[in-house]
């Protein structure tokens, strides 16, 4: 059994994170602790946001994994130590490689502001100048390439503790939780960037429902149809990272008017969930889970971080379609 009063810590951070959405967004991100030759990792489709009250956690085989990776398998699946019908996340091999007791990757607001930006790595070098060594990798599919991908970086560098993904997230090791949590707070005070303030209460009433529609909940989120800026990036800058893609899809719905809205739907023969109406509003169907407004609500504050007519990197449609079709991640949003 793992050591109660680490398991007590983990818990506890990954509580206070996951219930913090500039750090974590529903299901997204994934935390890990070494104990022996177990690795205790957060199982596919789990909240972080949860950790205090369920068992989100599952033991992996540590030294079958250290063998697929000494001989190049990164496409090895983890072997669970027990029989729980839960999955391992699917960023379980990225855990097991990083040689740090405690492993924790996040999609973090304020980072993610920056992985997505043309510049990022120059801005990176700039503001994290009190921080420990770290790098910067290019966007890859998580799972096998990503992990092949972080292999290389550590192979090139084993002291890293700090790994930044572009177009993705970051990750942190270190030996015990308040290490980790002292780098996550350094860089995202570094990070912090003063987000677009357009919004008002007063103008920002949820507009009036359409036929199978309601206006999303968040009232902050119909500013992406009422800000111009906000709305003109919809088209041109949606697919910024995984997660964004698995949940919402490979495009924007998005309309100018009312009637344009009315005559595209009547000639689609599928409508979509989530449609943008531009000054009007956000709405969804009553099928768009709380998992989807989470994964909405991060792309909101992510883009809201830029500058006016500021250029951002996207998922190709490769990409995209590699996401889309990958069984590990139709798996972790069939259990949202």
């Amino acid at each position: 059994m793992p050591n109660s009063g680490v398991v007590a810590q983990i818990s506890d951070f990954c509580a206070r994170v996951g219930a913090d959405p500039l750090l974590v967004q529903a299901a997204g991100g994934n935390v890990s602790w070494k104990d022996g030759e177990t690795l205790w990792v957060k199982a596919s489709g789990a909240w972080l946001a949860d950790a205090s009250e369920k068992e989100i956690f599952i033991p992996v085989d540590l030294p079958h994994l250290h063998e697929a990776i000494k001989n190049g398998d990164f496409d090895v699946a983890p072997t669970l130590q027990n029989n729980s019908p839960l999955k391992p996340s699917i960023e379980t091999l990225l855990h097991a490689l990083m040689p740090q007791k405690i492993v924790v990757h996040l999609h973090a607001i304020e980072i993610l502001a920056y992985l997505i930006r043309h510049d990022c790595e120059t801005e990176l070098r700039r503001l994290l100048t009190n921080c420990p060594p770290w790098v910067l990798i290019d966007y890859h599919k998580p799972g096998k390439e990503l992990a092949q991908a972080v292999f290389q970086a550590i192979s090139a560098d084993p002291q890293l503790k700090l790994i930044f993904l572009r177009n993705h997230g970051v990750v942190v090791g270190g030996e015990h939780i308040d290490e980790v949590n002292d780098m996550l707070t350094t860089i995202i005070r570094n990070l912090t960037t003063i987000p677009r303030n357009t919004f008002s209460s007063v103008q920002n009433k949820a507009p009036g429902a359409l036929d199978h529609y309601i206006p999303i909940q968040d009232i902050e989120l119909h500013e992406l149809v009422r800000d111009p800026e906000l709305f003109n990036r919809l088209d041109k800058y949606w697919a910024l990272y995984p997660d964004h893609v698995v949940f919402l899809g490979s495009q924007a719905y998005t309309y100018k008017t009312l009637d344009d809205f009315l005559f595209k739907n009547r000639q689609e023969q599928h409508s979509p969930e989530l449609i943008f109406i531009q000054n009007r509003g956000v709405y969804v169907k009553p099928t768009f889970n709380r998992a989807k407004q989470a994964q909405l609500r991060c792309y909101y504050d992510v883009i809201k971080r830029q500058e006016t007519g500021s250029s951002l990197y996207i998922l190709s449609s490769l990409q995209i379609a590699e996401l889309l079709n990958w069984d590990a991640e139709q798996y972790r949003q069939r259990i949202q």
